[in-house]
């Protein structure tokens, strides 16, 4: 089937190309979006980043629920979007597929996994895109690319029809250039319309203590402008282990879940997994019963912890990411480190199943970096609605 025309940037699958039309009403009526290739449209096969994963696996019998969700409410798909292999990278660069332009931050890495997304609305080949975020991948794409993105509370949005990855980590979540649109989408896709009344506004001393000082000053207006609509800022510690121990941890279980899940798979078809995804596959099948009850204990601290910071509708400002998106083609050894600063960000809202929006407010050396709210688990209209009055 032929390809997207006009896609320059390579953000959408040439092999699982499908185009569907929404209802045509409903609050998303003529919308277009672009959807993940993990999620299924029945009749198309579904890629997952894979050539192999393609080569195994037959066309969906039903659509994703979350996809039929935006196809009732009026939006059409223009095509499915690329996605790192097996969605087990943040990067954006596919060893099979390739890497989709970042129209924001040229010669720079999109963001994994959900890249195709991030840089189809990024580059406006769409008005907003679906993802998916276990990791990071909605959130450090957005950051990377300049847009805004939410990854919803664990479990608000149906993944029925989508790829898993890691169970307990993976949420579906949406890409939009303006905040006011990532709320509309929100409504459909979450039900709800009203917002509770913010409370106190926390500053992860924590999360910006992992950022260079040039990129701390970049965050200095964002700041003042979040101040304006949520209040003064409270500074706090997230993490009395420290971030990097919490990454540690997450880094296990997640491992251990995307084993359980794709192990098997892994073993029989022995797929040709690119670089970093194959070594981090590897590594999936060495983890021990007690590495991964000592990984839970430090989940089971961190989500307390959040719990209490975030109760009586307080919010959590910190950085998304550390840094702006990484050059293309950067040494792996650099993306590695780059990678373990960003998860121990990322890690916070995946730990305890939080919602988080990021915000395209900052940039530095030209590029974008996205800031970050945190709300407890189901205040995710809050956190819609609190960054459509922050970009108003």
């Amino acid at each position: 089937m032929a390809a997207i025309p006009d896609d320059a940037l390579g953000a959408f699958c040439r092999h699982t190309h499908v185009a569907v039309k929404g209802s045509g009403s409903g609050p998303l009526a003529g919308l277009t979006f672009g959807v993940k290739d993990i999620y299924d449209i029945a009749g198309h096969k579904t890629g997952f980043g894979s050539p192999d994963w393609l080569a195994t696996h037959d066309a969906a019998t039903r659509t994703a629920a979350v996809v039929e969700t935006l196809l009732a409410a009026g939006a059409d798909i223009v095509g499915k979007t690329q996605t790192d292999e097996l969605t087990y990278s943040l990067n954006g660069e596919n060893a099979h597929y390739g890497t989709p332009v970042n129209a924001n931050a040229p010669g720079r890495i999109p963001g994994g996994s959900s890249s195709g997304s991030a840089a189809a609305t990024a580059g406006k080949l769409v008005d907003f895109a679906l993802g998916s975020d276990t990791g990071g991948s909605v959130r450090a794409p957005a950051s990377f690319c300049g847009v805004y993105g939410i990854r919803p509370t664990h479990g608000r949005v149906s993944l029925e029809g989508a790829c898993a990855l890691a169970k307990s980590f993976d949420t579906a979540g949406w890409f939009a250039r303006d905040a006011v649109l990532l709320e509309r989408i929100g409504r459909v896709l979450l039900g709800e319309t009203a917002a509770v009344k913010p409370g106190a506004a926390l500053l992860a001393e924590d999360g910006f203590a992992l950022l260079g000082s040039d990129a701390v000053e970049a965050f200095q207006p964002a700041l003042e402008k979040i101040k304006t609509i949520i209040g003064p800022l409270q500074p706090v510690t997230v993490s009395a282990e420290g971030l990097p121990q919490w990454f540690q941890a997450f880094r296990v279980l997640q491992g251990a879940e995307i084993h359980q899940q794709l192990g098997a798979w892994v073993a029989q078809v022995q797929p040709k997994l690119g670089p970093g995804v194959r070594e981090r596959m590897q590594w999936t099948a060495t983890l021990t019963a007690a590495d991964i009850a000592e990984a839970q204990a430090v989940r089971d601290a961190a989500r307390r912890r959040m719990d209490e910071l975030l109760r009586d509708n307080a919010v959590l400002v910190l950085p998304t990411v550390p840094d702006i998106a990484p050059l293309l083609n950067t040494p792996a050894a650099a993306l590695d480190d780059f990678r373990a600063r960003a998860m121990s960000l990322l890690c916070i809202a995946g730990h305890a199943g939080l919602p988080q929006v990021t915000l395209p407010l900052a940039t530095l050396n030209g590029c974008p970096i996205g800031i970050s709210l945190i709300a407890a688990r189901g205040n995710d209209a809050l956190l819609l609605a609190l960054a459509r009055r922050i970009a108003g």
